[in-house]
């Protein structure tokens, strides 16, 4: 069950987030690094110990909190928007934008809150969003458009999912690009990614179900989910090493990263 809370007029483009835009001076930060999943213990049990699984978690709070946490996370992007509160991230919180995006684009509370002061010098606004809560994890999502000075005002829709733990601090961000081929399910039969068959990083990920939402690169969980499914190898891997992976990801990117990205 889905409950719409705020809808906003159609949109204008933005690009998901901090892909590009984690200045070199973020770079040399000492970051730290149910349902459907690969992370089993031994005892065949998802949702057993921290390495629990998304689909393990229910919600805790009102679905005005989550909804309210992510305007407020789409109000530190939006340059019309005075920067004052973050919201309630997890120590460890994740930031994941799909390809063409750079994956693993922001990493820690700390990594993330310093990215978004950063693309203050990125301007950007986001007046077209429209987020719902859902029952079932991701609590939160949300299809909004970015338009930044630098591109003239043309638009870049995305489509992006908020996860939360026990405490309602939220724990992962996904995103992908809201066009044709790009996201994780069929837009038009399944507009808001509930069917079974949406392929979403966050539900593979182990510790997101967990009460405390954490999420260690290093855990036992994290390595037999790794060895299992390539994508939380992926992630492993640049949560470890976030500077130097996110680097070589932007240096991959091209020079039509945001033609591709936002369908330009």
């Amino acid at each position: 069950m889905t409950t719409h809370l705020r809808p906003l007029p159609p949109a204008r483009p933005v690009l998901p987030l901090a892909a590009l835009l984690v200045p070199a001076a973020l770079l040399g930060l000492p970051l730290a690094g149910c349902a459907g999943g690969a992370d089993v213990d031994e005892k065949g049990d998802e949702c057993a110990g921290p390495g629990a699984l998304l689909g393990c978690s229910a919600p805790t709070m009102p679905a005005e909190h989550y909804v309210a946490q992510a305007e407020l996370y789409f109000d530190t992007m939006d340059a019309r928007v005075p920067l004052g509160a973050f919201p309630d991230y997890t120590e460890r919180v994740a930031r994941w934008e799909w390809p063409p995006w750079l994956k693993l684009t922001g990493w820690t509370r700390e990594g993330i809150e310093i990215s978004d002061r950063l693309l203050r010098a990125y301007p950007s606004i986001v007046d077209e969003r429209d987020c719902r809560y859902f029952d079932e994890q991701p609590f939160a999502r949300c299809r909004v458009v970015f338009y930044y000075e630098a591109h003239a005002g043309q638009g870049c829709p995305i489509y992006e999912e908020f996860a939360f733990n026990e405490a309602g601090q939220m724990s992962w961000i996904e995103a992908w690009s809201d066009q044709p081929g790009l996201l994780p399910m069929d837009a038009a039969a399944d507009p808001w990614a509930e069917g079974p068959d949406v392929r979403r990083l966050a539900s593979r990920v182990p510790g997101l179900g967990d009460p405390s939402g954490d999420v260690d690169p290093d855990s036992e969980a994290m390595e037999r989910a790794a060895a299992a499914d390539v994508d939380v190898a992926d992630f492993q891997a640049r949560a470890r090493d976030f500077g130097t992976s996110w680097a070589a990801e932007a240096e991959l990117a091209g020079d039509d990263l945001w033609a591709r990205g936002c369908g330009w």
